[in-house]
């Protein structure tokens, strides 16, 4: 139901921008660093000339990406101007983004995590609002809405399965939902 998963947005002052990989420390001796892959697309990692890094206090600064290749399950990346152990030491951390219309087209009932939060959540056969979408939990297998409720007090989870969230309308960002009986009691 959902794809995605690790990929976070981020908006800032100059546009909107999806993450799709967080640098964990340098590789090798010419600048390259090992990233941490947050995208259910690596494949497009080879398409990339520029992208953004998102440098605290700064608003994200365009970088040529010279080559990419998958190693270890991680991702290593060499941009331009970055030649030394010493440079791409400093990007420890830093995550590598995209612009948001860049991010790959999804096939029908799959959605970005990041487009859920601020979704209501409705419980349609009882006819009322569950709360508001706070956090999308990825489990490694079905992924859970943290939703909080009205009263702002409390929080529900809900799985998000499509026997359960029946309905995603990102228009009206809402959810639909038809719980088993007993699912919001568990949490409460």
């Amino acid at each position: 139901m959902a794809s995605g998963a690790g990929e976070a947005l981020a908006e800032n002052a100059t546009g909107k921008y999806l993450a799709i990989a967080r640098i964990l420390r340098p590789q090798g001796r010419k600048g390259e660093v090992a990233a941490e892959i947050l995208t259910d697309f690596p494949e497009r990692f080879q398409q990339i000339q520029t992208a953004f890094l998102d440098l605290p206090g700064q608003a994200p600064k365009p970088f040529s990406l010279e080559r990419s290749w998958p190693h270890k399950g991680q991702i290593i990346l060499k941009f331009a101007g970055i030649d030394s152990i010493e440079s791409a030491s400093g990007l420890r951390g830093i995550e590598l983004l995209i612009p948001w219309e860049q991010r790959a087209p999804l096939p029908p009932h799959r959605y970005y995590l990041c487009e859920l939060y601020g979704c209501r959540v409705i419980w349609e056969r009882q006819g009322r609002e569950i709360g508001t979408v706070v956090e999308v939990e990825p489990t490694g297998g079905v992924d859970v809405l943290h939703v909080r409720r009205p009263d702002g007090k409390s929080e529900v989870l809900i799985p998000l399965a499509q026997e359960i969230c029946t309905r995603i309308d990102l228009a009206t960002q809402t959810i639909v939902i038809d719980p088993p009986d007993d699912l919001l009691e568990l949490n409460e």
